[in-house]
């Protein structure tokens, strides 16, 4: 995101306090310069990655942006809602909550551990239900409010050696789907984004062989990038998007 700019947008989220967990690199990181450079102020969550996050709010500020990081362990309930509260406590309210935060470990079923299966499922769908947990009472007296649950293709069609990634992926969009159900009377809107091979450290990491099936299986014939995934998060998060919930969109290239 070194060279990243905010764009000239129409900054409609001008006024607002987005919460990005796991915005310290790369997904995360685009959702945050996004959502910044639409006027939100954006807490950019970390867990073991303060200087990076330090590091994406100095150039969110540099291009005219507010950002501050906050750390939290999203896995542990009781960390969240002191973030919760401290974020309340410092600005007032919250208008957008964008689950994001995510780990891998990938393996075989037949090879995975229990730990490496429950260390996912903490962090990817328990971390999401934390934050929606602790921040539901101040969205419903609001009686306004924008969840954009971050998922994944995998958790649409499934990945072998994901089992576990894809059951928490799959997992937040049973999430996103029912909250959704809950909130819509209150004017809070859930929904979840689907990214498929999106150009992240991850993506570039991959052998020159898997990075090439990879390609080669999206009809567009190129991965996105993060910004495509921030855009349209940015898009869920503003008013243009106020009828639409409970729904799942996939940004994949036509992937699935």
């Amino acid at each position: 995101m070194g060279e990243e700019k905010i764009p000239a947008l129409d900054r409609e989220l001008t006024g607002r306090v987005a919460l990005v967990t796991g915005a310290s690199r790369g997904i995360g990181s685009a959702i945050a310069f996004t959502l910044a450079g639409q006027g939100a102020t954006v807490l950019v969550n970390y867990n073991g990655s303060r200087q990076r996050a330090l590091e994406v709010v100095a150039q969110i500020e540099a291009a005219g942006g507010t950002a501050r990081a906050i750390g939290c362990d999203v896995s542990d309930f009781a960390a969240c809602g002191r973030m919760v509260e401290e974020i309340i406590a410092d600005y007032g309210h919250v208008d957008i909550l964008v689950n994001n935060a995510g780990v891998t470990r990938d393996n075989l079923v037949a090879r995975m551990s229990e730990e490496d299966y429950d260390c996912v499922l903490n962090t990817n769908l328990k971390g999401a239900f934390h934050t929606i947990r602790h921040l539901t009472r101040y969205f419903l007296r609001q009686k306004k409010g924008k969840i954009v649950n971050i998922s994944s293709v995998s958790g649409v069609i499934g990945n072998a050696g994901q089992a576990n990634y894809a059951a928490s992926k799959a997992g937040l969009i049973g999430l996103t789907k029912s909250v959704a159900k809950e909130l819509a009377g209150r004017n809070i809107c859930v929904n979840a984004v689907a990214p498929g091979f999106i150009e992240t450290e991850m993506t570039l990491g991959m052998p020159e062989k898997t990075r090439e099936a990879a390609v080669a299986s999206i009809p567009m014939g190129r991965m996105g990038s993060p910004r495509e995934v921030g855009e349209l998060v940015a898009f869920l998060a503003g008013d243009r998007s106020d009828y639409i919930t409970g729904q799942v969109i996939c940004v994949d290239g036509g992937l699935t």
